[in-house]
């Protein structure tokens, strides 16, 4: 007897990040909050995030992103984040891709205008709003976790590089923010192998000494991200701008200039005191696809100062699919997957 099952899945992207949003196919996780359940995929069913972000089933470039029944009482849908680099407790990109399959699948009914939901993610809600035309999710703005800057002017001594400086942020996962421009980086397309090479060696060389917890999360594990920044600039509109690239260990460098490493650069720069609540700042990838940030107000994460922001992109689908999963096919890791698939 053939023991197959079946994943549903639609496939969306956001400048350029593609998300793979899993709407069927899979058991209830077992917890209460999306934190919860994402810990226990993490602990005891991480077979499904190495499925769909593997050959022959997905790409290391890719995201996952599994809709749950959501533990606030505010939140339309809980989700769950799986990228190359394990479980991150936030994304930007993610919650645009998330919030736009929702919608335009019909799971959460669309209106037409500016439309307000909440989602809840591993870290926490995420405010949303909409704008919706025609049946198309045209935007979204989205509000996640604080950020704050936990460790300033740290230098890590990367092997065949020498001593790298950076700032240390917490949004949504830690980021490594990097001035691109000192290590000789423009931030153009050409250069995205280099960026890659050289964020896994700094990630690798930083990650023993750099802090791994959250004062309210706990133990978040290892530096997951570096941001490159470049110059910042003044547009003709008053905004700054910024080219940006986020690289994701291992071996990922994102398409888009990435919700949660905009976020972490616009609490960088209300520290600096270069943003104050109500400035935006709109980040570049090497790919030439944007995000806007906008600094919204201050607030506190334990004795950290911190700054709440939205981030605002568009995001599209891409497929409407039904993924079969073979359990008896050696590239399938049925002991650790089958628990969590649905007949």
């Amino acid at each position: 007897m053939r023991r197959e099952r079946s994943i549903t899945l639609i496939d969306t992207q956001s400048g350029g990040d593609v998300s793979r949003v899993v709407t069927a196919g899979i058991e209830p996780i077992p917890g209460t909050t999306a934190l919860e359940k994402a810990r226990f995929l993490e602990r005891e069913g991480d077979g499904l995030r190495r499925l769909l972000l593997s050959e022959p089933y997905g790409d290391p470039a890719m995201s996952v992103d599994l809709i749950v029944e959501p533990g606030h009482p505010e939140a339309q849908a809980g989700y769950i984040i799986m990228e190359a680099m394990g479980y991150p407790l936030y994304s930007g990109s993610n919650t645009l891709c998330v919030a736009t399959a929702l919608l335009e699948s019909g799971m959460i009914e669309m209106v037409d205008g500016e439309q307000q939901i909440v989602l809840e993610s591993p870290a926490g809600l995420a405010h949303i709003t909409a704008r919706n035309a025609d049946g198309r999710v045209e935007s979204v703005t989205t509000q996640g976790a604080p950020a704050y800057v936990a460790d300033r002017a740290v230098t890590i001594e990367v092997p065949g590089i020498g001593p790298v400086a950076c700032d240390l942020v917490w949004s949504g996962g830690y980021y490594a923010m990097i001035d691109a421009t000192a290590q000789g980086f423009t931030l153009a397309r050409e250069e995205e192998i280099a960026l890659t090479a050289f964020g896994d060696a700094f990630v690798r060389a930083a990650r023993p000494g750099l802090r791994r917890e959250h004062p309210s999360l706990g133990d978040v594990g290892p530096l997951p991200f570096v941001h490159f920044m470049g110059p910042v600039e003044d547009s003709a509109d008053g905004r700054c701008v910024s080219r940006s690239a986020t690289y994701v260990h291992p071996g990922v460098l994102c398409r888009s200039p990435t919700g949660t490493g905009t976020s972490a650069r616009l609490a960088l720069m209300a520290v600096q005191g270069q943003l104050r609540p109500g400035d935006s700042l709109e980040t570049i990838s090497p790919r030439g696809n944007r995000f806007v940030g906008t600094v919204i107000g201050e607030d506190t994460v334990g004795d950290f100062p911190a700054w709440h922001s939205h981030i605002t992109g568009s995001a599209r689908l891409l497929a409407r699919s039904r993924v079969t999963v073979d359990l008896d096919d050696p590239l399938v890791d049925a002991s650790d997957l089958e628990p969590l698939l649905s007949w």
